[in-house]
Formats: C-alpha cells, sequence, structure tokens
C-alpha cells in the first residue's frame, strides 16, 4: 500500500499540471506505483535537481489514506495492522490519540485528552491504552 510522489525541495508535490506544487498531498497531486515511473516523468522536468520521489504510505501520510483523520498529526506509529497517531484536533487544543485500521479505514480518536506533548508521548511510546 505504497505510491510515490514527486516533491519540491521546499515541500510541496507536484500538481497534475506538472507546474505547480499543492502543500498537502491530494488525490490532485502526481501519483506513481513505482520508483521507475516516478523517475520516468521526473527527467522530463525542469529544475529537476530541485525535485525529489518520495514515498507516500500510511504511516508517512496518514492524512491521505485516512480521510476522516483531522488535525495536526504530530507522530506516527504502526503496531498489529493499525497507524497510532499523535493528534492535536486545533492548534492549542489537547493532545489525543487515534487508531486508524488499516483494513476497514476507520479512525477512531480516544477519549483520553493530554495538556502536553511529553505526557501524551508516554502513553503513544508505551501503548497504554486500548486498541
Amino acid at each position: 500500500m505504497k505510491i510515490f510522489a514527486l516533491q519540491s525541495i521546499a515541500g510541496g508535490f507536484l500538481d497534475e499540471d506538472l507546474k505547480n506544487f499543492n502543500k498537502v498531498f491530494d488525490d490532485w497531486c502526481v501519483q506513481f506505483e513505482s520508483v521507475e515511473d516516478a523517475q520516468y516523468i521526473l527527467d522530463t522536468l525542469e529544475e529537476s535537481e530541485q525535485i525529489k520521489i518520495v514515498e507516500i504510505t500510511p504511516l508517512s501520510y496518514p492524512k491521505y489514506f485516512f480521510p476522516k483523520l483531522q488535525g495536526i498529526i504530530n507522530a506516527t506509529r504502526e503496531y498489529e495492522g493499525k497507524i497510532i497517531c499523535i493528534v492535536e484536533p486545533q492548534m492549542g487544543m489537547s493532545f489525543r490519540i487515534a487508531i486508524c485500521d488499516l483494513q476497514t479505514k476507520k479512525v477512531r480518536v480516544l477519549s483520553s485528552r493530554y495538556k502536553s506533548a511529553i505526557s501524551v508521548e508516554g502513553a503513544f511510546a508505551n501503548l497504554s491504552f486500548d486498541l
């Protein structure tokens, strides 16, 4: 379940028009099934030295694979077929833990709220919650 994309060294993903870059990876970005396909297109672009091939996976870009996942993702971890995320629903709000199921594509946000990144990271690191 991985795809490849072209990303500017400034951070944006190449749009389907092959000229502009989107800040967020979404369905409008150019996607490839293999590194070879991505390299073929990259070789045809001007200023290709400023663009790199990146792998898009549920662990690296969970919002793309789980559209119901909202907020700022601070960290991700894969465990027992699930992607566990530290989420800040909106800037300044308490941190939450979201469990994203790779098979069902469902997202469950746990009810516990954490005031600081340090406190949520303890629960996150030890998986001290029910999956």
